[in-house]
């Protein structure tokens, strides 16, 4: 899947599930990246509560320019944490 920035509409936004890749101290080298696994606001936009996943540590983050969100979905579109563990039956 691609990074795109975190422009989504009127402003950024970022689901629970999705990968947040910040940019190098300098041009083209790494960064680091992290999940997001919890939302302030109910729209996604930030903060958002992120697991690095370079330390395990989880921080509050207001994404800056050099941020990108992979939104990961599977193929039909679902979002990741609505999907149901390979196997799982879902009591709804």
């Amino acid at each position: 899947m691609n990074a795109h920035p975190l422009a989504h509409g009127d402003g950024i936004h970022a689901e629970v599930g999705d990968q947040i890749i910040v940019g190098g101290p300098t041009v083209g080298t790494t960064g680091r990246d992290g999940e997001v696994i919890a939302l302030h606001h109910e729209d996604g936009t930030p903060p958002y509560d992120v697991r690095w996943s370079d330390t395990g540590r989880t921080t509050v983050i207001f994404p800056g320019p050099d941020a990108h969100v992979r939104q990961l979905h599977d193929e039909t579109g679902t979002p990741r944490h609505e999907e149901e563990p390979e196997g799982a039956v879902a009591s709804r």
